[in-house]
């Protein structure tokens, strides 16, 4: 019957609240939430809400009939600014102060600015609903973009924009359009798919800056001395887990949330998402991921270790994304140096899936356009990371 406040009002801190009753608690249960809007889902913020295909309401995670039966509180537009770990209470904006016997950290990611890009209007960040939103009612203007910045977010604003008609430019210190996160030779072929969308892309170089005119931005500076013309810049150039509210809590923090395997930060507080960093026991070392897919399956198991199961957090990392006429999907992990094998399908069919294997272990699976064949091949990767539990 302990009480739960979950700080996120988000994917993964609406799991948490949905797992815990899923689980029979009976306890209250209070969801703080910094923007105003009810939980909504974060991947269709670049594609179909920034396209126009959904209206931001379809968005929503739940209808209010659903959260209804939560029987939780939600405290929206209030921002956490201070945690007092060891007493577990949480200090908002307007003062509010929230007390419980277990607190959640779900507050996710901040994103990475350029310099000088608050002093000027027409230059975006894609987070938040209204994010999109605002992104959306530029792009209708017709504005020549650049996107800053070849990640997953940046690749995704791209397809959507050129879907759209629009004059479109991609810029970016990565040599393909995704080569971190998905290596040879699908970054390859990703970044051939851009180009033969239309898109102008400028790789493996700096963005040394911003110009603009009349407080107006104008154009996106190279560190060669190209200066790209825009009327629209979105800066996808990272992000940061959102822990600057936690100094002086007492809890450790560095690249998020410092938990155990249980995803535990202290007595009595948990973290979960995109803010938790814990330690991954089939890994051996402490990981953190950015995803949807992570924050839904890590808010099971804090649910569970809330109600005294002791679960150590063990996933096979995964993320999708979807680009013009492709869906990628990516089991595990992809490093620089890992051997891909094409093992099924034809990438000049534009359907395929990979093994990468890293000194003859397998440490990812991609599949291009072929879901249901990639999921099948995950289990290499679930064996290598947890033999004793692998399916």
């Amino acid at each position: 019957m302990s009480d739960v406040l979950i700080v996120g009002a988000s994917a993964g801190g609406l799991a948490v609240a949905e797992a815990l009753r899923r689980r029979g608690h009976e306890g209250e249960l209070t969801v703080l939430g910094a923007e105003p809007h009810p939980p909504y889902d974060r991947p269709p913020l670049s594609k179909q809400v920034l396209a126009g295909a959904w209206e931001s309401e379809r968005a929503h995670l739940r209808p209010p009939s659903e959260l209804a039966k939560l029987d939780a509180r939600f405290v929206l537009g209030d921002p956490a600014v201070r945690l007092d770990a060891a007493a577990r209470s949480v200090v908002t904006a307007s003062g509010r102060t929230l007390r419980a016997d277990n607190v959640v950290l779900a507050t996710g990611l901040t994103p990475s600015r350029l310099r000088g890009q608050d002093d000027l209007a027409g230059v975006h960040v894609l987070r938040t609903l209204d994010d999109s939103l605002a992104l959306r009612a530029h792009l209708l203007e017709g504005p020549r973009l650049v996107v800053v910045g070849e990640g997953v977010l940046g690749a995704e604003v791209a397809a959507t924009a050129r879907g759209l008609g629009l004059d479109v430019t991609l810029a970016g210190l990565g040599p393909a359009v995704l080569a971190d996160q998905l290596g040879d030779p699908a970054a390859t072929l990703l970044t051939r798919l851009h180009a033969g969308h239309g898109v102008r892309l400028r790789l493996g170089v700096a963005v040394e800056g911003l110009t603009g005119d009349g407080g107006r931005v104008t154009g996106v500076r190279l560190a060669t001395g190209e200066l790209l013309p825009a009327d629209a810049v979105v800066v996808a150039v990272g992000s940061r887990p959102a822990v600057g509210w936690l100094a002086g809590s007492g809890l450790r923090v560095g690249d998020g949330v410092l938990c155990d395997s249980r995803c535990r930060a202290a007595d009595g507080v948990y973290a979960v998402g995109d803010v938790a960093s814990w330690e991954h026991e089939g890994l051996g070392r402490r990981l953190r991921l950015e995803n949807r897919t992570n924050a839904v399956e890590q808010a099971q198991v804090v649910a569970a270790n809330i109600l005294g199961e002791h679960r150590p957090y063990v996933p096979v990392p995964y993320f999708w994304t979807d680009q013009y006429d492709v869906k990628i999907q990516v089991h595990g992990f992809l490093p620089k140096e890992a051997e891909a094998e094409v093992v099924e399908g034809d990438p000049e069919q534009n359907r395929f899936v990979t093994l990468h294997r890293v000194g003859g272990t397998v440490t990812g699976v991609l599949g291009w356009n072929m879901a249901k064949a990639a999921r099948l091949h995950r289990r290499h990767v679930a064996e290598a990371l947890n033999p004793a539990t692998a399916p």
